[in-house]
């Protein structure tokens, strides 16, 4: 495992150069020296990075579906996430990388914004593809960005690199808004699978093995936790959370009017440790304690 620390470092390990700034870079793809791979790495860096990626092996594939679009790809990885190249890694041939301390955000609302951003911790096939209007906006931004990196800093610094991060991320937040709203024919279907999963977890369930959890459905569905809560609350209006806990209360309503269960034994079919947990979970999406409801149906 290789941890990177520094933006310096890293181009100190690809031949880069010296950064301009020292807690921010960018450069493109097509400036980036030939790197010889040996071996299978895994490494993890202390920074945010974006890249937009053309002409890559990866773009034919979306998941299980091909992509909407030709040509740019976003990404973005969030600090200290696991990442990893084999022998036969190629670099994207054309496109760009902008890498982003954490350091450079302190005292700025921008250092809480970004960690709202979900798409940071999105999985690699669930990347953002761009149109071609998308592809201008942001590669223009890129631009904007490399070119104020590359004057010399002075007491305005900060606040324009801040600034055109923030218009990067809102663009990206849009774009993805738009993803989800194009795909939207496939996200029905997963909407589809992601019900039955529901179902099948409750129907096989004869001992208790805990709580549906989010990420449980989204491996399921080859999905990172956060993409797949996005993509329900943009088809539905509720989260994958949600979604989770209406289903608890249908089926604990159905064991409460149809069986002769106690609460605990309803509870603990249903994966609560506790049925204090259960009866306060209950009342509070309900209105009613387990037994108020239980007898309402007699």
């Amino acid at each position: 495992m290789i941890h990177i620390k520094s933006i310096s470092q890293y181009y100190a390990a690809c031949n880069l150069g010296k950064p301009k700034h020292p807690l921010i870079g960018v450069y493109q793809f097509h400036e980036m020296p030939k790197i010889e791979i040996d071996e299978n790495l895994k490494f993890t860096l202390s920074y945010y990075v974006v890249t937009i990626k053309y002409n890559c092996d990866c773009k034919s594939q979306y998941g299980q579906t091909n992509y909407d679009f030709d040509e740019g790809i976003m990404g973005f990885t969030a600090p200290n996430q696991v990442m990893g190249v084999n022998k036969d890694f190629e670099l994207p041939k054309a496109g760009w990388c902008l890498m982003i301390h954490p350091d450079l955000l302190q005292g700025t609302e921008l250092a809480k914004k970004i960690r709202q951003y979900d798409f940071f911790h999105y999985e690699v096939n669930e990347a953002l593809i761009l149109s071609a209007d998308e592809e201008r906006d942001i590669e223009e931004l890129f631009r904007k960005i490399q070119q104020e990196i590359n004057r010399p800093i002075d007491k305005f610094s900060q606040d324009v690199l801040i600034a055109q991060l923030d218009l990067l991320f809102t663009y990206s937040n849009r774009f993805y808004d738009r993803q989800f709203i194009t795909r939207r024919p496939l996200n029905n279907n997963l909407l589809s699978s992601f019900e039955i999963l529901l179902d099948d977890f409750f129907s096989q369930k004869s001992t208790n093995t805990g709580l549906p959890t989010i990420g449980y459905f989204a491996d399921k569905l080859h999905l990172s936790a956060k993409y797949f809560s996005d993509m329900l609350k943009q088809l539905t209006g509720l989260t994958a959370q949600q979604h989770i806990h209406e289903k608890l209360i249908e089926k604990a309503k159905e064991k409460l009017s149809t069986s002769e269960l106690s609460v605990s034994e309803i509870a603990y079919e249903l994966g609560f440790e506790h049925s204090q947990s259960f009866s306060k979970f209950f009342k509070a999406k309900t209105q009613q304690s387990p037994m108020e409801f239980r007898q309402s149906m007699n």
